[in-house]
């Protein structure tokens, strides 16, 4: 039987893969792009840390709720029109930001960016799902999440190694034209949408009733609370990171900082790693191990050499994605009707694990250096150990497929 859709090896499939690739590639290195910046912000701008790390969080903080409404309403949302637009308008935002007058306008160019970002990472997947056949979609969803990891990357050590060069402002300017640029090639390859059917928007009892399943299940609201604390500890660590490191007795310089960032491409291969093993020895097994990995790498972190805190790094990159892809592959089979809630409720909590608690840590980071970042990021994986051992031993046991 001839499978319908885009198969591998068909010109069709490759463009659309490849337009995927480049617009989570140039989301994602927008989005992360001011956080090897922050020290410069602090000194330009005259800011303590918390203050510097609202140019990630006010974006971050926005796309939550971007995408958790942009969830609600994907059935209705073209798919091809609005990802372009979004590549688009985020590429625009982050030259305006680059020509930003003053702190405050700039924070409010970066929220306006997490509401341009969300059509990307809210309706790739659904386009893959609906154009592309089904024995291929697995390979073709990767692909697209390896790029948006790249981008992360690619974005902060672009954006260090350009400001080390010139300034903040080139830098950003930089990633706003290649923005530009993936626009134009998005646009140019991604086959339009062939299957995809608009379906009216459900009424706002539609919603909230699968919204409070989601939260009185046994397990998923322990799921959103390990996306919310995971994500603080790994996005606090790569904030302040570079603080400890620019200052003595390291004084590693933005391009020194920004290749550190490098071990972000481990996250790359754990979260694709992650969910095969999760496959093998069970979902909860992973995100043990992973938690394991991310106080471990706090731990090691704490002493003042070079080659642990890049090794610490490292670890809690690792530990970081094979867990979240885990998680967020596990509200998935957890959640037997609402599934697009239940990954937006996911979603919500994990995006504001990086805007609420990495600035909030922000602050720790101000009353106790190091010191108090670890402090900070040790309550959090308190609380995920807490969350896993739940998940692991909970009433939820029973309904669960541990070998899964």
């Amino acid at each position: 039987m001839v499978e319908l859709g885009l198969c591998r090896g068909s010109a069709a499939y490759r463009r659309a893969v490849w337009a995927l690739v480049i617009a989570g590639f140039a989301t994602f290195s927008t989005l992360y792009s001011v956080q090897p910046l922050m020290p410069v912000f602090s000194q330009v701008f005259a800011l303590g840390a918390f203050g510097a790390s609202l140019t990630l969080s006010a974006t971050t903080s926005v796309l939550a709720v971007t995408l958790f409404v942009a969830g609600l309403l994907s059935g209705a949302l073209p798919r091809k029109p609005v990802m372009a637009g979004s590549v688009l308008a985020s590429a625009c935002l982050s030259v305006a930001s680059a020509l930003a007058p003053s702190w405050p306008v700039l924070i409010m160019i970066r929220a306006l960016d997490g509401v341009a970002l969300g059509g990307v990472p809210a309706l790739a997947i659904a386009y893959l799902s609906e154009e592309v056949c089904a024995r291929d979609l697995g390979s073709a969803t990767g692909l697209y999440i390896a790029g948006t990891a790249i981008g992360g990357m690619g974005g902060r050590v672009i954006a260090g190694v350009i400001a080390d060069l010139a300034d903040w402002r080139v830098a950003l300017a930089t990633l706003g034209v290649i923005g530009l640029m993936a626009a134009v090639g998005f646009l140019l390859l991604l086959p339009a949408s062939h299957n995809f059917e608009p379906q009216s928007g459900l009424g706002m009892r539609g919603h909230l009733a699968p919204i409070g399943r989601h939260l009185r299940h046994p397990n998923l609201p322990f799921l959103f609370i390990w996306g919310l604390v995971s994500m603080g500890v790994f996005v606090s660590v790569y904030n302040y990171a570079s603080y400890r490191l620019e200052a003595p007795p390291f004084d590693v310089g933005q391009s020194g900082v920004a290749a550190i960032y490098i071990v972000y491409i481990l996250g790359v291969l754990a979260a694709t790693g992650g969910g095969r093993i999760a496959d093998w020895i069970g979902r909860w097994r992973v995100l043990a191990g992973g938690w394991v990995l991310m106080c471990l790498g706090v731990g090691i972190m704490s002493y003042p050499l070079l080659g642990t805190i890049i090794a610490g790094m490292a670890l809690i990159t690792i530990g970081f994605f094979a867990a979240h892809a885990t998680a967020s592959g596990w509200v998935g089979q957890l959640a037997d009707t609402g599934r697009g809630h239940a990954a937006g409720l996911y979603l919500l909590a994990y995006y504001f694990g990086s805007s609420a608690v990495g600035s909030a840590v922000g602050l720790a980071w101000s009353a106790g250096c190091w010191f108090g970042v670890t402090l900070a990021t040790s309550l959090l994986l308190v609380i995920g150990g807490v969350v896993i051992v739940r998940l692991c031993l909970g009433k939820g046991r029973q309904t669960m497929n541990l070998g899964s």
